[in-house]
């Protein structure tokens, strides 16, 4: 497997620090609000990387974070007079609502920054010994332009860096790229006990501190928006690297930005969508869909005629494979396997592989599940084909849609006696050549919500 390592522009043979397993640290939301696509969009993203890993064999610890104290946090909490445990944590049951609605497969560690201050609190004080952080009247600062790398995730030199920083007035900073790492309290503000005096940390190192205590000194890919290059991420490189005296993490992969109707997404421009209120009308597997139909490092665009085509995408899946279950139901168990059509099935795999393997490129991967769609219906559905070739379609359309975490709401096909009564009678209505009687129970099943699609193998029918 190859991916595109931000750090060197490059695609590189991924081959992790420890073969035994695969260390991977995402950025989470910070908890002040609903998620918004934009937020869904690495959720989904760097699922189907962990999913995909797995799948290789691969022994996968996974952590993502949650931000649950935070300026924004605490705005809405005064905004409606509330804590900011309280917000933080009203925030994290709806973030939990989206993301089980879009499939994602919960981290093997999901910590909170509040959990972790006195891991933040000791690597401030390592930085601090080394002479890479600096206090001033409660605040700590951390001395960027100490540690010669930095500017190497973003490759930006240095003195670009310095000519777009500021230091605004009465700030007590050493140079303009100094960045906090621990904020010493204001009045009304939550605050914890440290060397430096009452405070709370700074973003940056939150994900340093759990980085750290959760998956080691070095890990082997970091992800998260493209958003987060500069300055959050090379930031934490900073931050970990100096207080470690080890690299941070081997690779760094971040994906691209939505846009709405063709403009960015911002919250500026008033154009943002969140996860819930596109999901009340479409579902959640509609988006998930959309957002790992592009290559994850290519914009993306969301607008209303893309999300009906992501629709109508999942409906030809879920009807293919619908289709399957009743080919084996139907299925003869005397005709011999057809090792062309075995064949076929197998090569799917191989090409599906073949395109995760490119830099994770579900685009491609989705292109061999729908080439598979087509193989099932042009010669297994309506055909004579056995039950084992059948069973292997299914099994294949499963395991590969599994990757991708797609086709996960699957109705039953279980009907209870009443209706299974009505097909049986529409059945033999047909067979006397009973046309209406045939279409009364027809229209009276569809009044049911169970639609009929009549085959030479029989009838089969679906749930509305």
């Amino acid at each position: 497997m190859k991916v595109f390592n931000t750090l060197t522009r490059t695609k590189e043979e991924f081959v992790p620090v420890d073969k035994n397993e695969v260390k991977i640290y995402a950025c989470g939301p910070t908890v002040y609000n609903f998620i918004h696509i934009g937020n869904a969009r690495p959720l989904c993203v760097f699922d189907v990387l962990r999913r995909y890993l797995e799948y290789r064999g691969y022994n996968v610890k996974f952590v993502q974070n949650f931000t649950d104290v935070d300026d924004k946090i605490i705005k809405r909490a005064n905004e409606e007079n509330s804590t900011f445990e309280e917000i933080a944590q009203k925030y994290i049951d709806e973030f939990w609502i989206d993301a089980h609605g879009l499939n994602f497969k919960e981290a093997t560690v999901h910590p909170k920054a509040t959990q972790n201050i006195d891991e933040i609190i000791k690597i401030i004080k390592s930085l601090e010994e080394k002479g890479y952080a600096y206090a001033v009247d409660g605040d700590v600062y951390y001395r960027t332009l100490k540690f010669k790398g930095y500017g190497k995730l973003s490759h930006q030199p240095i003195d670009d860096l310095k000519s777009g920083a500021r230091i605004a007035v009465g700030d007590k900073k050493e140079d303009p790229l100094d960045f906090a790492l621990w904020k010493a309290a204001k009045e009304g503000e939550p605050y914890w006990d440290s060397p430096w005096g009452k405070g709370r940390p700074g973003w940056h190192i939150e994900c340093s501190a759990m980085n750290r205590k959760y998956l080691g000194n070095t890990i082997d890919i970091h992800c998260g928006g493209q958003d987060l290059i500069f300055p959050h991420h090379e930031n934490e490189i900073a931050q970990s690297e100096a207080a470690n005296d080890a690299p941070f993490s081997k690779y760094w992969m971040h994906n691209g930005y939505i846009n709405v109707d063709n403009v960015k997404m911002s919250k500026s421009l008033g154009n943002f969508k969140t996860v819930r209120e596109i999901a009340q009308v479409y579902g959640y597997e509609v988006i998930r869909y959309f957002l790992i139909s592009s290559h994850y490092r290519s914009p993306i665009n969301y607008s209303l005629d893309i999300i009906e085509q992501c629709k109508s995408a999942l409906e030809r899946l879920y009807t293919c494979r619908d289709s399957l279950d009743f080919a084996i139901k139907n299925a003869s168990k005397d005709i011999d396997d057809d090792e062309e059509i075995l064949n076929l099935i197998n090569s799917r795999k191989e090409q599906f592989i073949k395109a995760l393997d490119d830099d994770l490129n579900t685009a491609d991967g989705i292109a061999a599940i729908f080439d598979l769609v087509s193989d099932i219906n042009t010669k297994i559905i309506n055909k004579e084909v056995s039950e084992n070739v059948c069973k292997a379609a299914a099994s294949m359309f499963d395991e590969l849609c599994g990757v991708l975490g797609i086709v996960y709401n699957r109705k039953s096909n279980d009907i209870d006696d009443e209706i299974q009564s009505l097909i049986d009678k529409r059945q033999q209505a047909r067979a006397n050549k009973d046309w209406a009687t045939a279409d009364a129970i027809r229209d009276e099943l569809k009044a049911k919500g169970i639609i009929l699609k009549d085959t030479p193998q029989g009838v089969t029918w679906v749930k509305e």
